[in-house]
């Protein structure tokens, strides 16, 4: 697992030893990133349920401005830690919120922190892309854009207000649904 593109490129991440951490695979996280393009460059990012912190990462790497990754496994925590320091992330570009996400949108809507891509890959099959897109809006700035990575065959809703999916994407069994910040389902 490395790091695709930009100033990080080719930097080698620290893997999960277990299987309770299921890292984005490379050939996933550069076809997001390919579909993202420049959209990334100045952004403010937020990578919940980060694993690994892959996409925060890849993001920093192409240009974003900061990245907040949340997850609540300890073990996350630790590889998250030790992949921004492999990478030279500075603090004022990332942190870490080591609680769950609900817990963790609730304190950056507090401070009234707003984000304009959100990344999100919770464990398949639970349902936790609709639950979670339903707490996301306070924390959303205009024209926010989710990226939900799920199991392919996972169920995830075309409009849950004020979220509309506007692409899917299918890489083997990963699934990958995008989702703007909208007003209007039409």
């Amino acid at each position: 697992m490395r790091i695709i593109a930009g100033r990080f490129r080719g930097r080698n991440l620290a893997a999960p030893k277990s299987a309770a951490v299921r890292p984005t695979a490379d050939r996933v996280r550069e076809a997001v990133f390919s579909i993202l393009g420049e959209r990334v460059v100045g952004s403010r990012v937020l990578d919940l349920f980060a694993g690994t912190g892959a996409m925060g990462l890849e993001a920093l790497s192409r240009g974003a401005a900061h990245a907040v990754f949340v997850d609540h496994q300890r073990s996350s925590v630790v590889l998250i830690r030790a992949n921004l320091e492999r990478c030279g992330v500075r603090p004022r570009e990332g942190e870490i919120l080591a609680m769950s996400a609900s817990a963790a949108v609730s304190r950056l809507a507090s401070q009234n922190r707003l984000f304009d891509l959100i990344f999100m890959d919770p464990p398949y099959g639970k349902g936790w892309i609709d639950k979670t897109l339903e707490i996301l809006d306070p924390v959303a700035d205009t024209g926010a854009l989710v990226i939900a990575e799920h199991h392919e065959q996972d169920s995830i809703a075309d409009f849950l207000p004020p979220w509309k999916a506007e692409d899917r994407r299918r890489y083997g069994t990963v699934g990958v649904t995008f989702f703007r910040r909208v007003s209007d389902p039409s």
